[in-house]
């Protein structure tokens, strides 16, 4: 019978977890401590939420039953979200496709190049959506436009950074057979890098549209056009019962987003 102290073996044994070093042991225990001092900081308290329950039940209660008064304008700004979300989405991918060249270690013409490059990809995944929905709105007015720039910005540096590391982990043989046939840059990249990297394509730009029609909901908050607008001005009127049938289209609407992802998804399996 093997003695439990000892260290697994290779046929599967499962055994106990190692010792940590000193280095790991001190990065654990400061993570817990930060975390016991968050939580005394961000005033998590769990009275304060058996109080506030009262509260929320009246709210939910206020808000039924949904009032479909003023249906037609709520699906219309509802279309408009989603058309902000899909064509910010398809822009931001196109761009992304471009950028992942010159991000990508194995496509970059020069490692300045690429670090410049995946560096823009950073600052604009680091800026929040609401600070580039105003910075739009500002520069090019009220309106869709605006919440359509904010989408395709935002998917750049989603898709951006996702694609290049996607090109990275590509199967190098056919871009070397390719490399020594004395194939250019751009018949590599074309023939060899793209076609292998379309089903980790595929899977990023669903996640991207995803994101896009649930931040493109709160867009409207700072005039960047969909229906974050409807919700804000139900919400600051106290139609509650309004404001529930925004959510609940707000719902439906990215479930379905959800489904078709989903299944895009499993088609390029």
């Amino acid at each position: 019978m093997p003695d439990p102290s000892e260290p697994a073996s290779d046929s599967g044994t499962v055994g106990r977890f190692e010792r940590p070093r000193a280095f790991e042991f001190c990065l654990g225990f400061s993570l817990f401590v930060f975390l016991v001092w968050s939580l005394e900081r961000v005033g998590v308290s769990v009275k304060a939420v058996l109080e506030g329950l009262p509260n929320m039940a009246k709210k939910v209660d206020d808000m039924t039953p949904p009032d479909f008064e003023r249906v037609q304008p709520v699906l219309l700004k509802l279309l408009e979200t989603l058309q902000i979300a899909f064509v910010g989405t398809v822009a931001g991918i196109l761009i992304s496709l471009v950028l992942a060249v010159f991000a990508a270690q194995s496509t970059s013409p020069h490692p300045f190049l690429r670090m410049v490059v995946r560096g823009f990809i950073s600052f604009l995944r680091t800026v929040p959506d609401l600070v580039w929905a105003i910075f739009f709105v500002a520069s090019v007015g009220l309106g869709p436009f605006a919440g359509t720039l904010t989408i395709m910005v935002d998917t750049i540096g989603f898709c951006g950074r996702f694609f290049a590391e996607g090109m990275d982990e590509t199967e190098k043989g056919p871009q070397d057979a390719l490399k020594a046939l004395g194939a250019k840059r751009s018949a590599v990249i074309f023939a060899a890098i793209y076609p292998a990297c379309i089903p980790s394509f595929t899977n990023t730009s669903s996640f991207a549209l995803e994101k896009a029609v649930r931040s493109s909901v709160v867009l409207g908050l700072v005039g960047a056009g969909g229906i974050g607008i409807e919700l804000k001005v139900a919400m600051d009127f106290f139609a509650y019962q309004q404001a529930c049938t925004i959510i609940l289209c707000i719902f439906i609407l990215v479930l379905a987003v959800e489904q078709l992802s989903l299944y895009i998804r499993n088609r390029s399996a």
